[in-house]
């Protein structure tokens, strides 16, 4: 499959405008701020529309500036504000409002691998847990970076 890259600014606005038609969107991840549970630059997710009502747990692509986006985890939501905070991040939160939710991830594609629901029991674990660990995320993302995510690397 051929890839090109194309600059933010041009296009999540156009991914935001398919998911407000109701369409679904597959996008390469860029960056670590979900770490370890979307890997930038290896892999991709699939998008679709927001389901209401947005909850605490959920995945999405929200617009928090002109023209500023983000991939993060809603940790906090009620009918006026969303906050949001990547999971690699150990602190720094984003905050949005319910509207400038552009949709939310259905499934995580890893080369080689099924794709991943965020909404399977597993996942929604791992990922209860992983929000319970965030005074001592630093070392383990620390170990993750030089261990797991340094042999990825090594082998792409």
């Amino acid at each position: 499959m051929t890839s090109i890259n194309v600059p933010n600014s041009v296009l999540l606005p156009e991914v935001e405008r398919l998911l407000r038609e109701g369409r679904r969107v597959t996008l390469r991840t860029r960056g670590h701020s979900m770490l370890p549970f979307i890997v930038g630059g290896r892999d991709s997710v699939v998008l679709r529309p927001p389901t209401l009502p947005l909850q605490p747990g959920r995945i999405v692509l929200a617009l928090i500036g002109k023209n500023q986006y983000v991939l993060h985890r809603i940790i906090q939501a009620d009918a006026h504000r969303i906050i949001l905070m990547g999971d690699g991040n150990r602190r720094g939160q984003e905050t949005c409002r319910p509207e400038d939710i552009c949709g939310e991830v259905e499934f995580v594609l890893r080369p080689g691998h099924q794709p991943v629901s965020p909404d399977s029991p597993r996942w929604q674990r791992a990922s209860a847990w992983w929000q319970k660990l965030r005074p001592i995320r630093r070392l383990i993302l620390a170990v993750y970076r030089r261990t797991l995510l340094k042999r990825y690397e090594n082998q792409s």
